[in-house]
C-alpha cells in the first residue's frame, strides 16, 4: 500500500505468502544451527573489534595504529580469498569452516595471553595474531557464504537472508557493548577469554550441521583457470559487480568504524563504554530493517532501494562527522545502520540468487575481496586520512566521496538501477 491507496486482494495474498515463507525457513533445523553459529561468531567478532581497537589506541594514542590493525588482517585475507574460493568449490565447505573457526578460538586465547605481557612485546604480538586470523579469514569467508547457500532452499533465499541479517545485526549490537563493558569491568585479558568461549560455541553449532555434497569441478581445470572463471563471471554481471562496487566505495571512503576509538576518547569523551554504544548504534538501525525485511523484504525495485540506501548512508556519515554531541552522534550512526540494513538484504539476495552452485565459492571470494577491501583497507585509509587531514575532516570528506560514487554507479549501471527481485532469476 502506498499513501492512502486501498490495499488490493493480491497484495494481501502476497503478504500472507511472505509471512508463511518467513516462518517456514525457521522450521529447518540446520538453518537454526547456522543462525546460532553465525550469531555466536558475530557476537565474538564484534566484541573483539572493540576490545582490540581500544587496547591498541590506548597503547599507541596514534590513529594510524588503528589503520595498521585493519591492514594486518586484510593483507592475508584478501591475498588468499580467491584461492580460498577455489578450495571452497572443491572441498567440504563445512570442514573448512570448522578448521578456521578453531583458529579463531586459538587467536582469542593468544590475545588473552599477550595482554598479560609487558608493553614492549604486546603490540607486535597483537599484530602477528591479527595477521594469523586474516589467513584463516581468507578461507573461511568464501566457504561460509557458499555453505550457507547449500543449507538454505533456493525458494526461501530472500527470507533466509533477512533472518540471517536480523541475527547478525542483533549480535552486532550486543557484541560491541559486551566488548566495551567487559574491557572496563573484568579487564582486557578476561574479555578475550569470553570472546574465545563465544567462538567455541559457534564451532559447536557448525558441527551439528551435516556435511554437504562437494561440487564436481570441470575435468583438468587448473587452479588459475578456475579462479579466472569466477572473477570473469562477476565482472561480466553488471548487477553483481555494481552492488559489490557500491558497498566497496561507500565503506572504503565513508566508513568511520576504525576511527570510533578516537571519537569516543578524544572528541566525544565517553570512554570504552561509550565506544561500545557507538559501535552498536549502526547495528541497531540495521536490525530494525532486517526484522522488517523478514516479512517485507525490499525486493520490489531492489536496485533503486540499494542506490538510495547507500546515498543515505553517505549523508549520515557527514552528519556524524560534524556532530559534537554524543546522542546526536549515536542517532547519526543509527541511521547509517538503517540504510546499510537495506543494502545488506539486497546484496545478500543478489549474491545468493545469481551465483551458480558450482561457482558459489569463487563468486563469494570476489565478494569478500570487495568487503575486505572496504572494511580493513578502508580502516587503513581512514587512519592515514585522519593523520593527514584530521579525524573530523577526513570523515566528512569521505561521506561526500560516497555520494559521488553513488551518482556515478546509478548512471553507468542501468541493470542494477532497474533490478527487481520479486521474481527470483533462474540459476
Amino acid at each position: 500500500m502506498v499513501g492512502n491507496a486501498p490495499l488490493e486482494w493480491s497484495d494481501v495474498l502476497q503478504q500472507d505468502e511472505a509471512r508463511a515463507a518467513s516462518k517456514a525457513v525457521l522450521r529447518l533445523p540446520e538453518f537454526r544451527y547456522l543462525l546460532c553459529a553465525n550469531g555466536f561468531s558475530t557476537l565474538a567478532g564484534r566484541a573483539l573489534a572493540v576490545v582490540i581497537g581500544y587496547q591498541v589506541y590506548k597503547l599507541t594514542r596514534d590513529p594510524l595504529a588503528l589503520g595498521w590493525l585493519g591492514l594486518f588482517e586484510a593483507l592475508p585475507a584478501l591475498s588468499l580469498a580467491l584461492f580460498g574460493g577455489h578450495v571452497a568449490d572443491r572441498t567440504d565447505r563445512r570442514r573448512i569452516i570448522l578448521l578456521t573457526q578453531s583458529v579463531s578460538v586459538l587467536c582469542a586465547l593468544g590475545f588473552a595471553f599477550l595482554s598479560a605481557q609487558g608493553h614492549s612485546s604486546k603490540l607486535i604480538g597483537l599484530y602477528v595474531i591479527v595477521f594469523m586470523a586474516g589467513i584463516a579469514r581468507g578461507f573461511a569467508d568464501p566457504a561460509s557464504t557458499a555453505f550457507e547457500a547449500q543449507v538454505i532452499p533456493r525458494e526461501v533465499y530472500v527470507y533466509a537472508s533477512s533472518w540471517s541479517s536480523s541475527v547478525w545485526q542483533s549480535c552486532a549490537i550486543l557484541g560491541p557493548a559486551l566488548g566495551g563493558f567487559a574491557y572496563d569491568l573484568i579487564g582486557v585479558r578476561n574479555a578475550y577469554l569470553v570472546i574465545a568461549g563465544l567462538f567455541g560455541l559457534s564451532l559447536l553449532c557448525i558441527s551439528r550441521i551435516a556435511p554437504k555434497p562437494v561440487p564436481i569441478p570441470e575435468a583438468s581445470e587448473s587452479i588459475w583457470h578456475s579462479i579466472a572463471v569466477g572473477v570473469k563471471y562477476v565482472l561480466h554481471n553488471q548487477v553483481i559487480v555494481g552492488s559489490m562496487a557500491l558497498d566497496l566505495f561507500a565503506v572504503l571512503f565513508g566508513g568511520t568504524m576504525a576511527l570510533l576509538p578516537i571519537f569516543a576518547s578524544d572528541i566525544l569523551k565517553v570512554g570504552a563504554r561509550g565506544l561500545g554504544f557507538l559501535n552498536a548504534a549502526p547495528s541497531l538501525g540495521a536490525l530494525l530493517v532486517a526484522l522488517w525485511s523478514t516479512h517485507r523484504p525490499p525486493v520490489r525495485h531492489a536496485g533503486r532501494n540499494l542506490i538510495v540506501s547507500v546515498a543515505g548512508f553517505g549523508v549520515c556519515i557527514i552528519a556524524f562527522a560534524l556532530s559534537k554531541n554524543f546522542f546526536f552522534s549515536l542517532f547519526a550512526l543509527f541511521l547509517t545502520g538503517v540504510f546499510d540494513g537495506v543494502s545488506v538484504v539486497v546484496r545478500r539476495s543478489v549474491l545468493r540468487l545469481m551465483s551458480p552452485e558450482n561457482m558459489r565459492g569463487r563468486i563469494a571470494s570476489v565478494s569478500w575481496i570487495f568487503i575486505g577491501a572496504s572494511n580493513e583497507i578502508g580502516a587503513f585509509e581512514s587512519g592515514i586520512a585522519a593523520r593527514l587531514l584530521g579525524t573530523v575532516r577526513s570523515v566528512w570528506i569521505g561521506g561526500i566521496v560516497t555520494l559521488i560514487v553513488v551518482a556515478i554507479t546509478a548512471a553507468v549501471a542501468p541493470k542494477l538501477r532497474n533490478l527487481n527481485l520479486e521474481t527470483p532469476p533462474e540459476e
